[in-house]
């Protein structure tokens, strides 16, 4: 799992290349930047999908370079440099990097954590992306496009996370929706119930379940949630 698009914002000529060269044999379109100023000034500075960034740089220097980075895009960002001092790691990360590697590294182990962080971003934006109850359909649509066919007591449940919208729903309140009267069921029905819905969504949904259980509460959708 690669970006389409890297920037690469170093004047280190050798590593630019070198790692330049390597990116585009695995299918990235890569662009090299020896200067920030050359990337701030560019037609859509902040239209890639991931930046490594060295520190040392001219016109804004790395960590300014980050921060106005962060205030646009929400993209990958790996800072690759030989800058060294005991507060570099902790002004990166508060920079809003995504991780730092020390040079010199090699393309390999620059490969493996673009790839990493990238899932990461990509699983974190489908996160973000919006859940839809198809009430007629009596079907959960996935921000990946998949199709979740739901029972009626399913959909009971669903119906309770959309008045929530995005509050937790007790466990009280899902036995009454649910027509259960005796809470001792609490721990088996309910349980059971939510136990399979997630399942169905695993089974038919690479996105990441967003329905998580508040300990000695009840539980909460942690997604945009509608109905249709």
């Amino acid at each position: 799992m690669l970006p389409k698009t890297l920037a690469i914002i170093d004047d280190d000529v050798d590593f630019t290349d070198s790692f330049s060269a390597y990116m585009r044999e695995q299918g990235v379109d890569v662009k090299v930047f020896a200067d920030s100023g050359d990337l701030l000034a560019s037609e859509s500075p902040f239209g890639f999908d991931f930046y490594v960034v060295d520190l040392m740089l001219p016109t804004v220097d790395g960590d300014q370079l980050i921060r106005i980075l962060r205030k646009r895009t929400d993209a990958g960002v790996l800072v690759v440099s030989g800058k060294l001092g005991r507060s570099v790691f902790e002004g990166v990360v508060d920079a809003g990097a995504d991780m730092y590697l020390d040079k010199p590294v090699s393309l390999e182990q620059i490969l493996l954590v673009t790839k990493a962080l990238q899932r990461r971003a990509e699983l974190r934006g489908l996160r973000e992306q919006g859940w839809v109850v198809d009430l007629r359909a009596s079907q959960l649509l996935a921000p990946d496009g998949a199709k979740v066919d739901l029972s009626d007591t399913d959909l009971t449940v669903l119906r309770c996370f959309l008045d929530a919208d995005g509050g937790i729903v007790t466990r009280e309140t899902l036995v009454q929706r649910l027509g259960r009267d005796d809470t001792n069921t609490l721990d088996n029905t309910l349980h059971a119930t939510i136990y399979r819905l997630r399942r169905r969504i695993e089974k038919a949904s690479s996105s990441l379940v967003p329905l998580q259980s508040e300990p000695r509460v009840g539980y909460v959708f942690r997604a945009p949630l509608k109905s249709l």
